[in-house]
Formats: structure tokens, C-alpha cells, sequence
């Protein structure tokens, strides 16, 4: 209580003569006197702990080391720059915690520039921004180093040891162009793998950038997964990626393929003329909508029957993907409504887009790598809660997959 009334008084003699908000907030204002008067007491505090003795005291006559003027220093805070007057002593071994030799932003600075970084600015964006809101002018590789310094948190994470069973991953792709070494902008694919944990919550595998995909291709990525601790993975779903399916069985024998029915179904109105999207959609739903199978292969020879002169390469398209579009038909509805749909990365997919739309082209692997890991880490901070009705879908695969799946071994 007494600490906030001492407060209070504090503030009222501060704010003495007060009547607007620039006067508050202005580049000179109160707000930025008060910073700048509490960094230089704590600094003087720190000079008289580092000397052992109190301002103009006798001791500083005796010989000893002592105070030796002042030297002004401008530091760039959260709020803007703020010239201070350091005080020296005559020795030269006073370092200051508060204000560090050779620190010019103090902390917090870096991390409004990696946060505006982060939500797809430019360091061209982000450097205007910091001249209009804090009239604070930095340079350009001086925004690139700030934001390099998440690469060790990248390392990190890219090495970090993986659960060793996920129920459900999805594996899905998006096209970000990069310049390459003869400064040709080329299209390169970014490949993420989202995995639901075994309690229900998101998390973010991995990220993999290639020119082309392939069997070849995704072999290595499932091989670091596997390496990093992922024993098994009961569901793999993705959007008909070329080479996968044999990767899976090559790493992940146990594994089932679903590819995503919702995929399919937008692929093949690509077909359709638009009069006609209407009845072919109403004649697609029997197919995935079946309970089972048996029901769903009636439904596609219907439909065949039924559109197959008008657009017969849908119905070809649907048979053709038969064996992993018709995975989820051997699991009861909770599961089937998780897994037939790749919807859960294409909502983080499009968080990522957000943050690369306004990029013409990247400088290089590094930088994409670099701004959707910060997206990345933004959106983990949002996944706290598991999955609607988890638990119910775990004891379901405890009894489809009693050998693969003991829930009392599952730690809360």
C-alpha cells in the first residue's frame, strides 16, 4: 500500500502542468524524460556500488578510484532513441548492467523489430515503420541481423527430439518464389508436417524446401522424422503428394495414406462446366458420405453411369486414387471427419500466406525459412487447447490398433 501511494505522489509531481497527450507522449515528452531520468539514477546507482562509496564522499579524496564525469550515449529503446549522460570513472572499469558497453538498443528493441518482422513486413516496411512511430533511423543489415538472431532458436528446432507416436500427421505444400545464386526467381515448394500429438495438441514437425517432389525426396524427410524419435504414425494425410505413398512404406510400414477426399472433390470440379457444378456435387456426395466401401465404389459407378460421358476423367481420376482416398471408410465417424480432409494445415497455410503475400521474391532459402518460422512460432502460442473430443478418438484407435496403442502407458 505505501509503495503505492509513494507511487502516486510520484506521478502527480511528474505530471505536474499536464493538459495533453502530447505533451505526454511527444518525442520530449514526460513519458520519454521519466525513462530517461530512471536509466541515469540506475545508472548512478550502479557507479556508486562499483566504487563502494556515495557521491562527494571522502573516500573518492583518498586516492581511490572515483568518479570522473559523464559521457552522453544514445540508446534505442521500445519506445524510441534516448540520449543518456553515463557516468565514467578514472580507472575505466566501470560496466554499467543496465545500460552495457557497446549495447545501443536496449532489450525489448530487438524484439518489436523480430515481431514486426514476423508478421510479413519487409525490411524495408519494418525500417519505415520504426522511423514513423519511434523517429528511430536503423539500417537495413542492422534489421537483418536483428532478425538473424532467431536462427539459433531455427537450429534448435529443426533438431529437436519428436514424440514417438502421432496419431494423425498431415503433410501439405506451398509455393513461395526464391531468387537463386545466378539471381534467376525460381518457384520453390515449402513442405510442412502438422502432427497431432497423442493428447490431442498441433505440432509443427518440420519444414522442407524443394524444387520438385518425389519418392526420393520424401524419404529423407520421413527418415529425419523418424531419427528425431517418431516411432509410429497411425494416419498420414496429404493432397495426392507424388512419390509419398512409397516413402510411407519404405520408413513407416503401418502407416495408412488418406488422401484428402476435399482435394479431390475441388480437383474435379476443375472440370465441370460452372451450370453443372451444382448436379455433379450432389452426385459426388453418396461417394464419400458412404458408410462403407462397398456402399462408396456403388455410389462412383452410379455417378459414372450418370456423368461419365459427359466428364469421364473424373470418375477415372476417383478410381485411379481409389486405394488411398478410400482409407477412412475403415474408421468409425470421429476419426473419419479428422482425417478425410486436410483442412487442419490448410488453415495454418493460409496464416503462412499472410506473412509471404506481399514478398515478390525471396533473397534466398534462408529467408523463407527464417519469416515462416517466426509465423510458425506465432501460431503455436494460439495452440493450447487439444482437439474437440479427443479423448473419444484416442480410445478408438486404442481399439482398432490394441498393438500400436496402450492409452494407461500415456502420460497426462
Amino acid at each position: 500500500m505505501a509503495k503505492d501511494s509513494t507511487l502516486d505522489l510520484l506521478l502527480d509531481e511528474a505530471l505536474k502542468g499536464v493538459r495533453t497527450a502530447d505533451e505526454l507522449f511527444a518525442k520530449n515528452g514526460v513519458i520519454k524524460q521519466l525513462q530517461k531520468r530512471a536509466l541515469e539514477r540506475i545508472l548512478e546507482a550502479e557507479m556508486t556500488e562499483h566504487l563502494g562509496y556515495e557521491k562527494h564522499a571522502r573516500e573518492g579524496f583518498n586516492g581511490q578510484n572515483s568518479r570522473n564525469g559523464r559521457s552522453p550515449k544514445t540508446v534505442v529503446t521500445e519506445s524510441g532513441p534516448v540520449t543518456l549522460e553515463v557516468p565514467r570513472d578514472r580507472e575505466g572499469d566501470f560496466d554499467p548492467q543496465i545500460v552495457p558497453k557497446n549495447v545501443r538498443r536496449l532489450k525489448g528493441f530487438d524484439d518489436k523489430v523480430i515481431a514486426l518482422y514476423a508478421r510479413g513486413l519487409t525490411v524495408r516496411d519494418v525500417r519505415a515503420h520504426l522511423k514513423e512511430i519511434y523517429d528511430v533511423d536503423v539500417s537495413p543489415d542492422l534489421i537483418s541481423r536483428i532478425t538473424s538472431q532467431v536462427w539459433e532458436d531455427i537450429r534448435d528446432w529443426r533438431k529437436r527430439e519428436l514424440d514417438p507416436i502421432y496419431p494423425i500427421v498431415y503433410l501439405d505444400g506451398m509455393v513461395v518464389k526464391v531468387r537463386d545464386e545466378s539471381r534467376v526467381v525460381r518457384n520453390k515448394t515449402v513442405y510442412i508436417a502438422l502432427g497431432l500429438t497423442v493428447h490431442g495438441h498441433k505440432d509443427v514437425l518440420g519444414l522442407w524446401m524443394a524444387p520438385t517432389e518425389g519418392a526420393k525426396f520424401w524419404l529423407g524427410v520421413l527418415d529425419e522424422i523418424k531419427k528425431r524419435g517418431v516411432q509410429d504414425i497411425f494416419v498420414m494425410c496429404c493432397d495426392g503428394l507424388t512419390g509419398l505413398p512409397d516413402a510411407i512404406e519404405a520408413v513407416f510400414p503401418k502407416a495408412i495414406v488418406q488422401t484428402c477426399v476435399v482435394h479431390m472433390i475441388r480437383h474435379s470440379f476443375r472440370l465441370v462446366a460452372w451450370k453443372n457444378r451444382r448436379a455433379v456435387a450432389k452426385a459426388l456426395k453418396p461417394i464419400y458420405t458412404a458408410a462403407t466401401e462397398k456402399e462408396g465404389l456403388e455410389a462412383l459407378k452410379r455417378f459414372d453411369a450418370e456423368w461419365g460421358k459427359t466428364y469421364p476423367s473424373i470418375a477415372l481420376s476417383w478410381k485411379r486414387q481409389w486405394s488411398t482416398l478410400s482409407a477412412f471408410y475403415g474408421f468409425p465417424e470421429e476419426i473419419r471427419r479428422i482425417i478425410y480432409t486436410t483442412n487442419a494445415i490448410e488453415s495454418l497455410n493460409r496464416q503462412l500466406r499472410k506473412v509471404t503475400k506481399t514478398r515478390g521474391a525471396f533473397p534466398s532459402e534462408d529467408a523463407v525459412s527464417k519469416l515462416l518460422w517466426l509465423a510458425l512460432d506465432k501460431q503455436r502460442v494460439k495452440w493450447t487447447a487439444p482437439k474437440p473430443g479427443w479423448d473419444r478418438v484416442m480410445q478408438q484407435f486404442a481399439i482398432l490398433l490394441p498393438d500400436r496403442l496402450d492409452l494407461n502407458t500415456i502420460v497426462k
